[in-house]
């Protein structure tokens, strides 16, 4: 297990100043780089409840980067699709900016960065990892991938899939979907759905859901440097 440090810095994506809040291993070796994951909160904006688990990830030697892409069109929250559809280009746009930034940190192995969404960041993450190659695997919690997204993907990414059967906002049918896609594109996958779970984990489900995501990232960015 590694100490973990957490700081907060900015970099700039279509004129604004963007938060990106980084939970980053201890170096013991100079010029020592790792796997990161940068993570995407859900349409509330709850950033600070996605501390938990960037530092648990970090513990295990990944660089990890909570991105405020809302700061992009001042947005607190997202109620309404119209809302989505007209600002999710610059968000990944956003995301775009936040990959180039992240990539030259001097923490970060640059071929292996991968992404984590919960619910629409998990929309976003892989919508973007639809077209960009840098991105070499996705975590998402409770998302799908989008209808639009497929107009311009151009590959796909290994993707864990955790959903719950009874989540009443995004329909565990999206789960089923994205998984018969990468079915069809013979992508690496694995997926879980919680019978008892709504949208949103706690308790054991949130646990168990940790220790497959954790195991994941390890399988597809390699495990951290020792």
């Amino acid at each position: 297990m590694y100490s973990v440090s957490n700081l907060q810095t900015t970099f700039e994506s279509g004129g604004k100043e963007i938060r990106l809040e980084c939970f980053l291993p201890q170096m013991t070796m100079e010029g020592q780089r790792y796997p990161s994951v940068i993570a995407l909160y859900g349409s509330g904006g709850d950033h600070a409840g996605m501390a938990e688990p960037a530092a648990q990830l970090a513990s295990h030697g990944f660089a990890v980067y909570i991105l405020h892409y809302f700061d992009r069109t001042d947005t607190e929250r997202v109620t309404d699709k119209a809302t989505l559809l007209r600002h999710a280009p610059a968000w990944l746009k956003t995301l775009w900016d936040a990959v180039n930034y992240v990539e030259k940190q001097p923490q970060t192995d640059p071929a292996r960065i991968g992404l984590l969404g919960f619910s629409l960041g998990a929309y976003l993450s892989l919508a973007f990892a639809a077209y960009d190659s840098r991105i070499k695997t996705v975590v998402e919690f409770f998302g799908g991938f989008p209808r639009e997204a497929r107009f311009f993907m151009r590959r796909l990414c290994p993707v864990l899939i955790l959903h719950g059967e009874k989540d009443n906002i995004v329909p565990v049918q999206e789960a089923y979907d994205l998984k018969q896609l990468l079915e069809k594109k013979n992508v690496p996958h694995e997926m879980h759905i919680y019978p008892e779970a709504g949208h949103g984990f706690s308790g054991e489900v949130w646990r168990d859901a940790g220790v497959r995501a954790l195991a994941f990232l390890q399988k597809y960015l390699g495990s951290p440097p020792p």
